[in-house]
């Protein structure tokens, strides 16, 4: 499988403060990559720094064998890589609709874009339920398939997501995590940061462990915390 993303020795962070240091990932085609650690750890500073939202000080992050390094959120978009935040990933006030819309504003077709709203649809029968209530009714696995959702509008190549499993209840965790395959096996890449890890390891096939900042593990996730001692000594487990 070719690799879609790549970052090869990535130190980052904000202003002048290092927050990660002399990591490196890769993330192929159709398969789904964690990146797990505890609190503090530099998960979201990695995930952000390969989108701009993060200062990379040094090394290198290519997409597709192209270089990127400090790429701009709005071109990154452009090319293919969709991103989902932990947070405000939807707009309140706007319907179910007119979410996916604003994640088709690349698109100038309308017939196109009505047909990428069914396509999410048929992938999240949920939202189409309700789709005339306002994203600020839904509940919050609700908000997090249609933050999902709306990024899949773009039809990305890779997707990034930042804990959407954050603070839900084990139903809508199983049916989003359901999705995320489905996304994967329609041909999406995923890279998850992720603090469910036994959850994450269950449904992605390799994986990284952050520590205050630099990577100490990476395998296949079936077998990445094979030894209790590492559970223990990363993840708290």
């Amino acid at each position: 499988m070719e690799n879609v993303f790549i970052a090869n020795n990535i130190s980052a962070g904000y202003d002048d403060v290092t927050i990660i240091e002399n990591v490196s990932i890769r993330v192929s085609e159709s398969e789904i990559v964690a990146i797990m650690g505890p609190n503090g750890s530099g998960k979201s500073t990695l995930l952000k720094s390969l989108l701009g939202f993060a200062k990379i000080f040094s090394g290198n992050v290519y997409y597709y064998s192209q270089e990127i390094t400090g790429i701009t959120a709005n071109v990154a978009a452009t090319m293919g890589i969709g991103y989902v935040p932990q947070l405000n990933n939807v707009f309140p006030n706007l319907t179910i609709p007119e979410n996916l819309e604003m994640g088709a504003y690349q698109q100038k077709n309308k017939a196109d874009i009505k047909k990428s709203i069914e396509e999410m649809y048929n992938t999240f029968p949920e939202l189409k339920d309700r789709k005339r209530t306002l994203a600020s009714a839904l509940s919050g696995g609700e908000r997090q398939m249609l933050a999902i959702a709306r990024a899949m509008m773009a039809k990305p190549k890779v997707l990034l997501l930042d804990e959407p499993l954050a603070s839900l209840s084990p139903k809508p965790i199983a049916t989003i995590i359901s999705k995320l395959v489905k996304i994967r096996e329609n041909g999406t890449a995923i890279l998850i940061v992720e603090q469910n890890v036994q959850k994450t390891l269950g449904f992605s096939d390799r994986g990284y462990v952050l520590a205050s900042g630099a990577c100490v593990m990476e395998g296949a996730s079936d077998s990445l915390f094979a030894e209790e001692s590492a559970k223990q000594r990363y993840l708290g487990l």
